[in-house]
């Protein structure tokens, strides 16, 4: 069996705001990851990459230890602390980008941003340095709970204007919140992704569900001795028992309102 953990990262700042902090890692932190990643013996692969020679479609053997990087929403300090580190240890990686919270988004703006984010112009630059740019949504709603159309819309849009303003296919993606549901699924299929990232704090395997593909997530309380357990495929369950517990449980709760919302006729 091939297992690969792919790590998912939001922003990479030393001074996050209170909704980002949570979530959010210390640029040292990060060059210190990299750093064990690389020395290490690492290969690091952008989620495309990983995908298609999982499908043998791209002629290349997977490396004997692949990793993946991933960065959801697109935050600004991706371009000005995160790309500089990723440049140095010659990294892809993949960015989730919700194009509604794009900073220079204009008429296309939706939702409501955590924090500054990228422009298009970084987004672009950061792209033909070799990063991924990937589908997040339009506006970051929690996906399973919309309507059918509204579902549509916010997964197409945001490809649409991906592709148009990156210029180059966009055929990944990561359902916001990690929430997805076999309706949601079905649907990213129908718009053109074949590959999707939930989180779960798993290894990820291929086994898996090529639009369920786990993540291991990297925050601000994961510290080196984790991390390094946690790519190395030591203890994960153990490592991450707290999150797996509430993922879990919440799961149960969100299928439950889905069904109440779809009795009630709001879906």
């Amino acid at each position: 069996m091939i297992r690969v953990p792919i790590l998912m990262y939001h922003s990479v700042t030393d001074a996050p705001n209170p909704e980002t902090k949570p979530h959010s890692v210390r640029p040292g932190d990060l060059a210190e990851q990299l750093a064990y990643l690389s020395e290490s013996g690492f290969t690091p692969l952008t989620l495309g990459d990983l995908v298609a020679s999982l499908n043998k479609n791209n002629g290349r053997a997977l490396p004997a230890k692949p990793v993946v990087v991933t960065f959801d929403d697109g935050y600004a300090d991706f371009h000005s602390h995160a790309l500089p580190l990723l440049e140095k240890h010659n990294f892809p990686a993949t960015v989730f980008l919700t194009s509604g919270w794009v900073s220079d988004a204009g008429k296309d703006a939706a939702g409501r941003p955590l924090d500054d984010m990228l422009s298009w112009s970084q987004a672009r630059e950061a792209a033909q340095t070799g990063i991924e740019i990937g589908g997040h949504s339009h506006s970051h709603p929690q996906l399973d709970q919309l309507r059918m159309d509204d579902l549509r819309q916010e997964l197409r849009r945001n490809k649409g204007l991906l592709e148009e303003k990156i210029g180059a296919p966009v055929a990944t993606m990561a359902y916001p919140y990690g929430y997805s549901s076999a309706r949601v699924r079905q649907e990213v299929r129908k718009a053109g992704y074949f590959a999707a990232c939930a989180v779960s704090n798993t290894i990820a395997a291929d086994r898996h569900d090529m639009l369920a593909i786990p993540r291991l997530t990297v925050g601000k309380g994961t510290t080196i001795n984790m991390f390094k357990r946690a790519v190395e495929g030591n203890a994960v369950p153990l490592i991450y028992l707290r999150e797996r517990i509430l993922t879990k449980g919440y799961a149960v709760v969100r299928r439950t309102r889905y069904g109440l919302q779809r009795v009630r006729g709001n879906v």
